[in-house]
């Protein structure tokens, strides 16, 4: 039996993460090992957890991953922690379709009790009537104790456990409003920055709530047995595999942790970084993930040499996969949010912009041959092509509509804006082995 458990929140800016991150931090103060997990195709706030707890957090996706995968992975990052904290996207049941995706059908699949974090701000006893409906809407998913946020006084929590009292679920505490505990966002969600101390803000978080929140009792209704015992190693690389690079520094760092680990079992894996380095590595494939190219767009452009170091080496047959930030940087240049223009690599005949920013986001579903591959459409740049290009692969969303997403393929370079999830694959996508 181990102390695990799903965070959520009726609503988006419930204060999850927050009080993910704080959770995490108390834990790991107090000498164990927590092990974090986010539900869905998030890739900052795993960031924000890995610094939390000390250890990497992990993607659980039911979209884009199968159950059993699932089940495989929580299995085997369990199996070296005390206690397991799943944090929760938008609303518990919001799911790519009614519920399906969502935080519940994790918490069912996986056996997990969940705390309701329930932003209190305007509220008392109207508690009661959203608990009961969340705690008895489907008889799947267990809701074990609520946490109120933005709450400033023990009055007011008093009526909010009155309410927990009348519909069976434990009220463990409270957290008052402090805008000392808000962490830097940006369009994407939580911002990943040098500039921003987050390890202060952490720390901040975790000794507030352990003021008002009853760590020991919510450890204690959450101790349930493991959902499954962890599978055998997979296989590491042998001598003769993929010689791969990443390209890894504060422009490009949007990774699933499962992705690296693959990439781990394909090949051997160096970084390097467009920023600052002349030039590729020797690689048989190069990863240029997404992040923030537009936060660091004179760098990028002003470092020529690899500039011309990635475009000669796609013209020269090199195998690509860029994804988002990737794909941008691969474009002829980038246009600012004032209208400038800055180069990039030169390889696709596109240009991308963040003048007339706007959203795209969505579940992605791509066909290439025999293999399908999942994943996540999340930006605010918009592309025009210079030069016509036609979509490799037919693109859809998570209900099987066709999406203008393109997945480009020149020479041996794949790029869109898709952020693929290949943790189940036994080979690179698209490439082969």
């Amino acid at each position: 039996m181990k102390p695990q458990f799903l965070i959520a929140a009726p609503a988006s800016d419930s204060g999850k993460t927050t009080l993910t991150l704080g959770l995490l931090r108390l834990l790991a103060d107090q000498g164990r090992r927590p092990q974090p997990f986010k539900c869905g195709p998030d890739y900052l706030d795993p960031v924000h957890h890995s610094l939390a707890a000390r250890r990497p957090s992990v993607n659980l996706d039911t979209f884009m991953m199968s159950e059993a995968h699932v089940r495989e992975v929580y299995a085997r990052h369990m199996a070296g922690a005390d206690i397991g904290v799943v944090e929760g996207m938008m609303g518990l049941f919001d799911g790519a379709d009614r519920m399906e995706g969502s935080s519940a059908s994790i918490a069912a699949l996986l056996g997990l009790p969940v705390i309701l974090i329930v932003n209190a701000q305007a509220m008392a006893y109207s508690a009661a009537p959203l608990l009961q409906g969340f705690s008895q809407f489907h008889r799947g998913v267990r809701v074990a104790g609520a946490i109120f946020n933005f709450v400033n006084s023990p009055g007011h929590f008093r009526y909010l456990s009155q309410a927990c009292a009348d519909v069976g679920v434990e009220a463990l505490g409270y957290v008052p409003e402090n805008d000392g505990l808000r962490l830097p966002s940006r369009h994407l969600g939580l911002a990943i920055s040098p500039e921003n101390d987050y390890e202060a803000v952490i720390r901040r978080i975790s000794a507030h709530i352990g003021q008002t929140v009853d760590i020991r009792r919510l450890l204690e209704i959450t101790s349930v047995q493991p959902v499954a015992e962890p599978p055998p190693a997979r296989p590491a690389s042998t001598p003769g595999h993929l010689r791969i690079a990443i390209a890894r520094d504060e422009a490009f760092n949007f990774f699933y942790h499962e992705n690296l680990q693959a990439f781990s079992r394909w090949g051997d894996v160096t970084a390097f970084s467009p920023l600052r380095d002349a030039s590729v590595p020797e690689a048989d494939l190069v990863y240029l993930a997404g992040g923030y190219p537009e936060l660091h767009l004179d760098q990028l452009s002003a470092n020529a040499p690899m500039r011309d170091s990635i475009r000669a080496y796609c013209e020269r047959g090199g195998r690509v996969l860029a994804e988002c930030g990737g794909l941008m940087y691969l474009g002829r240049q980038i246009v600012d949010a004032q209208g400038r223009g800055h180069p990039m690599a030169g390889f696709l005949g596109i240009e991308t912009s963040m003048r007339e920013a706007r959203l795209s986001l969505g579940y992605r579903e791509v066909a290439d041959g025999a293999r399908m591959y999942r994943g996540h459409e999340f930006h605010h740049s918009v592309l025009r092509e210079i030069q016509p290009l036609a979509s490799a692969s037919r693109v859809t969303d998570a209900r099987g509509r066709e999406v203008g997403t393109k997945i480009y393929h020149k020479l041996n370079v794949w790029a869109s804006y898709v952020h693929f999830y290949w943790g189940e694959l036994d080979g690179p996508p698209f490439l082969g082995a």
